[in-house]
């Protein structure tokens, strides 16, 4: 789509779902096997995170800068291949795209599985990073067209509640691994993702492809890479080099130079990564924001309830994914009941509230914690309280976004919008990477979780004010 087909965006037919088509057990098999697609996707998010301190220890005692590539590579190629791959999606078919995805998802797997040492497990990471690409935004349109209309919002939650779900189980089924060798946490995607090919290959629908559609632009998605890798490069060593060091200088001005240019070519390619357009749809363009800044207070969160328990507490991996836990618990069952809540409030206040009481939970954690463990006292009430922020916040975002569009555009559009989510994780490692740094005391190292932990408050307060630009109607206003 060119910049002056911006009105495609909204006038775009809307196909109508093919519930005539097969039986409803066939309905239950296509859910159920895109659900497990994406349970290992965003299972596999929070068990690593889990190992990292785990991955050190196994690695020679490599430094959290170091390992903290392991998320991040993930990350970038996972934010510049999203969009290519559900325009892919779109003009060859979601269900090649979602099997091709969950196939190379799970060959990467097992290679990260015996990954020799932090360089080879980097590269494996990012190979299945690009067949969570291919996946994610494939499954939510996989979802989205076979359901009727008026079922796509409750259909959308429920497709954010399995990242809930994998939330909540990910932290125990992640220390459990741990326990017994980290490269479990890898090796546990295999058998489930040969399971979803066979059954995917023999039960998955598909949505008419657009043959018409224009080729993704690579060298943008490249450009895309390099940006982001320039800046989470110069965030994550800022502490080492110097923030005045002629190399972090260079990598963020690198960062900012490739971003321009990454802008540039988005407004004048024929099919963008970006489209342009679709950012000038008001609902849109706030939810994707929002999404954004939320997630890099999200991911800061993570990763540093993890080393607070483990590195700070001297807790286990099981013991840490015990008590992480309880906070990712509650997110499954508000995602998929909060419906009632945004149609009073409005998508907008919904997820304004919930970044807002993201912000408290990180704020309780400033104040609460100390280097004496106190965990139902400390760390609980924080955990829930994110928690109850992450239900409320995170499905609404993503549900405005995705409804803000014709379902023409449900794969590149979803595509954008977890394109911004893994940009936020990305920035969010990369700036606890830089607040922590290396703290040689108990005493330092609370001074720095707690410099980390307010910085992600004021990220997820300004994720909050952005919400608020949502419509109150939910309706998606023309690009």
């Amino acid at each position: 789509m060119t910049v002056g087909e911006s009105n495609s965006l909204t006038d775009a037919a809307d196909p109508a779902p093919p519930t005539a088509k097969g039986s409803a057990a066939r309905s239950r098999a296509t859910a159920w096997i895109i659900s497990a697609g994406v349970f290992v996707v965003n299972l596999d998010l929070f068990i690593v995170n889990v190992a990292v301190p785990a991955l050190g220890d196994s690695f020679h005692g490599s430094s959290l800068a170091s390992l903290s590539w392991v998320l991040n590579a993930y990350a970038i190629v996972f934010a510049a291949l999203l969009v290519v791959a559900g325009r892919l999606a779109d003009r060859y078919g979601h269900r090649r795209g979602f099997l091709l995805g969950l196939a190379v998802f799970t060959v990467a797997s097992a290679l990260c599985a015996v990954a020799p040492g932090v360089g080879w497990l980097v590269a494996a990471r990012a190979l299945q990073a690009a067949g969570a690409a291919a996946l994610m935004p494939t499954s939510l349109a996989l979802l989205l067209v076979n359901t009727p209309p008026e079922r796509r919002p409750q259909a959308i939650r429920s497709w954010a509640a399995i990242g809930g779900i994998a939330a909540g189980l990910g932290p125990v089924i992640g220390g459990l691994l741990v326990e017994a060798d980290w490269r479990w946490v890898f090796l546990v995607n295999v058998p489930v993702g040969a399971v979803g090919l066979v059954a995917g290959a023999r039960l998955l629908p598909d949505a008419r492809p657009d043959r018409d559609g224009r080729f993704p632009d690579l060298v943008g998605a490249a450009v895309l890479t390099l940006a982001i890798g320039a800046l989470a490069l110069g965030l994550v060593k800022a502490d080492a080099w110097g923030w005045g060091s002629p190399e972090v200088i260079g990598s963020l001005v690198a960062a900012v130079a490739l971003g321009g240019a990454f802008w540039l070519r988005s407004a004048r390619h024929s099919a963008p990564i970006v489209e342009l357009p679709m950012l000038r749809t008001p609902a849109f363009a706030a939810a994707t924001l929002a999404a954004l800044l939320f997630t890099v207070a999200f991911a800061a969160m993570l990763l540093t309830s993890v080393l607070w328990c483990q590195q700070v507490w001297g807790y286990s991996a099981i013991r840490t994914g015990l008590a992480i836990a309880p906070g990712p618990l509650v997110v499954p069952a508000l995602a998929v009941t909060s419906g009632p809540v945004v149609r009073r409030l409005g998508a907008g206040r919904t997820a304004a509230l919930g970044c807002l009481l993201f912000a408290v939970g990180l704020g309780w954690w400033a104040i609460a914690l100390d280097t004496v463990p106190h965990y139902a006292t400390g760390f609980v009430p924080g955990m829930l309280i994110t928690g109850i922020g992450v239900g409320f916040a995170l499905p609404t975002l993503v549900g405005a976004a995705a409804t803000a569009l014709p379902p023409t555009r449900f794969a590149t559009g979803s595509a954008v919008t977890t394109m911004a989510r893994q940009t936020g994780s990305v920035l969010g490692v990369a700036l606890m990477v830089t607040l922590l740094a290396t703290p040689q005391t108990p005493a330092a190292a609370l001074e720095a979780f707690r410099h980390g932990w307010w910085a992600a408050a004021v990220t997820a307060v300004l994720a909050a004010a952005t919400a608020l630009a949502l419509p109150r109607s939910g309706t998606a206003g023309r690009a």
